[in-house]
């Protein structure tokens, strides 16, 4: 059994082959090719090695699945009494398989 924990755009996730994840934005256009090579554990059949804080020569390879943007996160600021500002956010991720570890 193969598994690793990667970290990209600041959070941690642990992935297996074949594993669909969204991510933070990475550039790229679907089936594009990427590599993620901040590496914190890898298991290999038993196997485990740990960075310090990350495996030097070790690489994820993942594809690309698509451009998506997640659900919309709304909120309101009170500035004074009577006077509210909304505002809004839609965050950018990327959809993308783990093909090798």
């Amino acid at each position: 059994m193969k598994y690793a924990a990667i970290k990209t755009g600041g959070k941690q996730y642990l992935v297996e082959p074949g594993d669909t994840l969204e991510i933070e934005k990475v550039d790229g256009g679907k089936d594009d090719k990427v590599a993620f090579d901040k590496v914190l554990l890898k298991v290999d059949d038993g196997k485990v090695e740990i960075g310090k804080p990350f495996l030097g020569g070790a690489k994820i390879t993942a594809e690309i699945l698509g451009q998506i943007k997640a659900k919309k996160v709304r909120g309101v600021k009170y500035q004074r009494v009577g006077q509210r500002t909304k505002f809004g956010h839609r965050q950018k991720l990327t959809k993308v398989r783990i093909s090798n570890i």
